[in-house]
């Protein structure tokens, strides 16, 4: 899908998805590991990296 790896990286690096309300949120991968990070829509601390189609 991604023809350069600047593209690849600026779409895909450090991008989650919440797994309750799937809303996106860019943050750290170690804040999100740690559970630092809530999201913004439901406040949840559960995220899972993005999808690559």
């Amino acid at each position: 899908m991604v023809k350069f790896p600047e593209a690849d990286l600026r779409l895909f690096k450090n991008v989650f998805v919440c797994r309750k309300c799937k809303s996106k949120i860019k943050a750290p991968a170690l804040k999100v590991i740690a559970k630092k990070v809530t999201c913004t829509k439901c406040g949840g601390h559960n995220f899972r990296p993005l999808r690559k189609k």
